[in-house]
């Protein structure tokens, strides 16, 4: 019925809440907050603003101050050259579209890289629960998804098995769901791997904060022209800083190191990442 009717918890719960007098009796001010007279400043003069945190604020202040208390959280970074994914884009953009009615973009390239990473660093896509450390033999990828109510990360499951025109498809709808407010608990439960990209709001560099209980988290960034070393001749390339943070209690250096490098040599061979129906033999 909240699906029906595009409806939140947080709306349920604001409906069924009555004001008291107790509540007004909180927001009084004391006597020493007042101005020159002593009354007390009305709400909303000056300038402040005071909004109430909403539940979903709220809960995830709670988990990101329960990452950095509870976990051992490091950072490892890398760049890619990201000029073969863009010319893979340019020549399938129009089929592609023509074909599943969706845009091509580079998420479906991260999280199927990542995928294939995780298999062969399985600590990566690992957690722990209490003196255990619990490595799933399946890769569900967070997508995180910025609204208005706050960061949510809806899960894609199995992405391991599905090509890129089925995970760019699963992160539209999810994305869209989150967006409008409408994804379930269910389709944000139990993720073993997340991806957030910061360089959609222009990020150059950050350490992504983990996504509890997982142990890994990979940061992508705003891709930028910049002069680099190619076999000895200064060029320029589209170059994208990547991030790897990880929970150093579970995750050693050389995994962490291992996996970011995996991504980056995917990224810079998207052959490896397509269906052979595209071809993918000249790509390599």
């Amino acid at each position: 019925m909240m699906q029906e009717n595009d409806l939140t918890m947080e709306d349920v719960l604001n409906g069924l809440r009555k004001i008291t007098s107790h509540d007004i009796r909180k927001l009084k001010l004391p006597d020493h907050q007042g101005g020159p007279s002593g009354e007390a400043i009305p709400e909303g003069t000056g300038n402040e603003k005071r909004i109430r945190m909403s539940l979903l604020r709220k809960k995830l202040s709670e988990r990101l101050v329960a990452v950095k208390n509870e976990t051992a959280m490091l950072t490892t970074f890398n760049e890619a050259d990201m000029s073969r994914v863009m010319a893979v884009r340019e020549e399938y953009k129009d089929a592609f579209l023509k074909e599943h009615g969706i845009r091509l973009g580079f998420m479906s390239f991260f999280a199927k890289a990542s995928a294939m990473a995780l298999s062969d660093f399985p600590i990566v896509n690992s957690r722990i629960e209490g003196e255990y450390i619990v490595t799933p033999g399946f890769y569900d990828i967070g997508i995180a998804v910025q609204t208005d109510k706050g960061l949510m990360v809806p899960v894609i499951r199995n992405a391991g098995a599905r090509d890129l025109a089925e995970i760019e498809k699963e992160i539209a709808v999810l994305a869209q769901k989150a967006r409008d407010n409408r994804v379930s608990i269910e389709e944000m439960k139990g993720g073993t791997f997340t991806i957030t990209n910061g360089g959609i709001f222009g990020s150059m560099m950050s350490t992504p904060i983990l996504n509890p209980p997982q142990a890994a988290i990979l940061g992508m960034h705003k891709i930028t022209e910049r002069p680099v070393a190619v076999n000895g001749q200064v060029v320029i390339r589209p170059m994208m800083y990547l991030a790897l943070s990880y929970d150093h209690r579970i995750i050693d250096g050389r995994d962490s190191v291992g996996f970011l490098v995996k991504i980056r040599e995917l990224i810079e061979n998207p052959g490896k990442l397509l269906p052979e129906s595209w071809g993918n033999g000249k790509l390599q």
